[in-house]
C-alpha cells in the first residue's frame, strides 16, 4: 500500500468512526420503529381496507450517518382504492401514529412530526406489483428499499455513509429544488455500481464525461429513447434523458434517477474528488462554516471588485423551497438577461432567501449614454427602409436618421441610462419571473445599489460571504 493510499484510509477511517451509529444508537433506532409501526398496524387494523406499514430510506437501509432523526414509515393500501379515500386513510392513521403530528403536502397529505426524539414522516401509498404501475411518485419508495435491501450489507452501508458525508461536505448532497444535488437513493446506487466509496470518487475523478450514464439493470433506457424524469412540465412526451449524469431507476426504467442532479453538482463532485484523492484529509467532509461578511466587509468587497452590485430584496413568498427556488432562479435569469440585452454586462447572478428573498446581480456597467444606436435595415430594401426613415424623421429626440454603409441608422434615447432605473419601473414585469415572485414584488420590493448591497450582510452574510469568495 502506497503513502497515499494510507493517507486515504486513515482519512475515511477517521470519518467512519465519527459517522457509524453505534450499537446504542441503532437499538434506539430499532425500539422506535418497532413502536411506531405497532401503533400503524393497530390503526390499519380499524380501517374498512387492508394495508401494512413499512420502513423505507436509509435507516431501513441501514445508510444512515449518526445523529439523523429521521424515520420514514410507509404505509400501503390497495390499488383499488380510489385517491380521495387514500389520503384519508393515510391521514388517519398517520395522526393515530403520531397523536400531536402536523399535516405536510406533498403529491398527497401526510403526517409528520416527533416520537422519542425522532423525527417521523408517516405518508400512504399504493401496494403494487410493479414501480411501472406507479399512481404517485412516492409508489416507487418501497421498491427502491427491496431492490437496494437485497444489494446492500453492512460494509455497503458504511461505503455509502462515507460518500453522503463527502457529499454533505461538498454541499452536493440533497435532491431538493434548492440544492439539485445527489439523492441518498442515487447515492447508494452509485455506491452499489462501484463497491466502493473510493471506486466512486476515482471514477468520478478520472473517468467521468458527462453525459455519464448508467443503466443497472440493463433496461436500455440510458440512450435515445427514455423520457425524462422530473419534467413534470412535458408530462409523458417521449424525450431523451439528456441530463449530464443519468441512472436509470432499475425498478422504473422511464425514470432518471439523477434527472434533478445539476451540472454544477456532478462537476462540484468531480473537483472535490481529485481534491480528496491527492489530498486525503477530514476538512473535505466536515468544512468548517463559513464565517459570515459584516456589512462593511461587504461594501470592502464591493469597492475592491469597482463593480456596480444591484440587488432586488422582497418578502419571501409563503411557498415551500421545492417551489420557491426554481421560482427564484426562473426570476433571475429573466432580470439577468434583460440587464445584459440593456448593456448593463451582469457579471454573475445569485439568489438567496429566508424571510426576505433577493435577486443579485453584479454589473460591469453602471450606467450607459443618454442614447443608443440602432440600425435599420438597407436603404435598397425600399420597403422597410422607408418605413424605418419615416418612423425616426420627425422624432425630435432621434439623431438622424443617417446613412452608416448602406444601411439607415438611428441614434435614439435609451429608455433606461441605468440599472436602477429599469429595476424600479415596470418594466421588471415584463421579463419572465416566476408566478409566486411576481406576486411578491408586486407588494413592493426594494433596489439596492453599489455598497448599499451592505444592507443585505445582516440577513445574508453568509451567503455573501460565499459569493465574494467562490469556492468550487
Amino acid at each position: 500500500m502506497t503513502g497515499e493510499d494510507e493517507s486515504f484510509e486513515a482519512v475515511v477511517a477517521a470519518v467512519g468512526e465519527r459517522i457509524d451509529p453505534d450499537e446504542r444508537e441503532r437499538e434506539r433506532m430499532r425500539e422506535a420503529v418497532a413502536a411506531l409501526t405497532q401503533r400503524a398496524e393497530e390503526a390499519i387494523a380499524d380501517l374498512p381496507v387492508a394495508g401494512d406499514a413499512m420502513q423505507v430510506g436509509s435507516t431501513a437501509r441501514g445508510t444512515w450517518i449518526s445523529g439523523d432523526r429521521d424515520i420514514d414509515l410507509f404505509v400501503r393500501f390497495p390499488a383499488d382504492v380510489d385517491r380521495e379515500a387514500l389520503e384519508s386513510y393515510g391521514l388517519e392513521v398517520g395522526h393515530a401514529v403520531l397523536p400531536e403530528g402536523r399535516e405536510e403536502y406533498a403529491e398527497h397529505p401526510y403526517v409528520t412530526g416527533e416520537f422519542d426524539g425522532f423525527d417521523v414522516d408517516l405518508v400512504p401509498c399504493y401496494r403494487l406489483d410493479a414501480a411501472t404501475e406507479i399512481q404517485s411518485a412516492v409508489d416507487r419508495t418501497p421498491f427502491h428499499n427491496e431492490y437496494l435491501n437485497a444489494r446492500i450489507d453492512a460494509d455497503l452501508a458504511g461505503e455509502v455513509r462515507l460518500f453522503k458525508q463527502f457529499l454533505k461536505g461538498i454541499g452536493a448532497y440533497g435532491s431538493d429544488l434548492r440544492t439539485r444535488g445527489f439523492s441518498g437513493y442515487l447515492t447508494e446506487l452509485l455506491v452499489v455500481e462501484y463497491g466502493s466509496f473510493r471506486a466512486v470518487v476515482e471514477a468520478a475523478a478520472d473517468e467521468w464525461h458527462p453525459p455519464v450514464r448508467f443503466d443497472p439493470e440493463d433496461h436500455g433506457r440510458a440512450r435515445e429513447t427514455a423520457k425524462p424524469s422530473r419534467n413534470e412540465e412535458v408530462g409523458d412526451a417521449d424525450l431523451p434523458f439528456d441530463d449530464p449524469l443519468v441512472v436509470v431507476d432499475p425498478t422504473d426504467p422511464e425514470r432518471n434517477v439523477a434527472a434533478v442532479c445539476a451540472a454544477e453538482n456532478v462537476a462540484r463532485l468531480q473537483h472535490y474528488a481529485r481534491e480528496l484523492l491527492a489530498d486525503p484529509r477530514e476538512e473535505l467532509f466536515f468544512p468548517d462554516p463559513t464565517d459570515p461578511l459584516s456589512p462593511e466587509a461587504v461594501r470592502d468587497r464591493v469597492a475592491d471588485r469597482a463593480t456596480t452590485p444591484v440587488a432586488v430584496r422582497f418578502d419571501a413568498p409563503d411557498v415551500v423551497e421545492d417551489q420557491l427556488y426554481p421560482q427564484l432562479r426562473k426570476s433571475l435569469a429573466g432580470v439577468r438577461d434583460e440587464l445584459d440585452r440593456r448593456g448593463f454586462d451582469a457579471l454573475r447572478d445569485a439568489t438567496f432567501a429566508d424571510e426576505s428573498a433577493v435577486l443579485l446581480a453584479e454589473l460591469a456597467v453602471a450606467e450607459r449614454p443618454a442614447v443608443e444606436r440602432h440600425e435599420g435595415p438597407p436603404v435598397h430594401v425600399r420597403q422597410h427602409a422607408e418605413g424605418f426613415f419615416e418612423k425616426y424623421a420627425d422624432d425630435p429626440e432621434a439623431y438622424g436618421p443617417f446613412i452608416d454603409g448602406d444601411r439607415y441608422v438611428v441614434e435614439r434615447r435609451r429608455e433606461f441610462e441605468t440599472a436602477a432605473a429599469f429595476l424600479e419601473s415596470d418594466a421588471l414585469f415584463d421579463v419572465a419571473l416566476g408566478v409566486h415572485v411576481e406576486s411578491a414584488l408586486a407588494d413592493g420590493y426594494d433596489v439596492l445599489v453599489g455598497e448599499a448591497v451592505a444592507q443585505l450582510a445582516d440577513e445574508f452574510g453568509a451567503q455573501l460571504a460565499d459569493y465574494f469568495d467562490p469556492e468550487p
